[in-house]
């Protein structure tokens, strides 16, 4: 009798842990496989690589539409004339070096000048145009949240 209820307590186990991995890979897409080739946000349904993707920011700040905007931890300056501030998003289980390609190609896309890049545990990426400057930092933490901080600003002027 201890054997059978033994033997099914092992078999529902066994069927719980496979239900489990599929259901986990399920959910495992990272976003470089869901675009296949094009960055973050993949092809529109016209199909190209140059159509609009991504939703706008500070007037030309093109980010992926897989992030979500964290409104309470960004901060916004807007006058007129010139939009600036500091916006953070994060997406659970964003594949980093995809979020990286998408910043990469869109800003130039976008008419932004590539400056210089740091990668390491975080990326920097930093572009200018000639009124403003921008500096994107992504970080990706323990539990698999992708957090993106773009930071945009005017240009300073020389001091001699």
């Amino acid at each position: 009798m201890i054997t059978h209820v033994v033997q099914k307590s092992s078999v529902m186990a066994l069927f719980l842990v496979v239900l489990l991995g599929l259901a986990w890979m399920g959910c495992s897409t990272t976003a470089k496989e869901q675009q296949q080739g094009q960055p973050v946000t993949g092809t529109t349904p016209e199909g190209s690589a140059w159509t609009e993707v991504g939703r706008v920011y500070l007037d030309d700040v093109r980010v992926p539409s897989e992030l979500e905007y964290d409104v309470e931890d960004s901060i916004l300056y807007e006058t007129p004339k010139f939009k600036a501030g500091v916006l953070r998003f994060s997406k659970w289980r964003l594949d980093v070096p995809s979020v990286i390609d998408f910043f990469m190609f869109n800003m130039v896309k976008d008419k932004w000048t590539f400056v210089n890049s740091f990668k390491g545990k975080e990326a920097y990426l930093s572009f200018s145009k000639p009124e403003k400057t921008c500096v994107i930092r992504i970080t990706e933490n323990w539990m698999g949240t992708v957090k993106v901080s773009i930071a945009v600003g005017p240009l300073g002027e020389k001091k001699m």
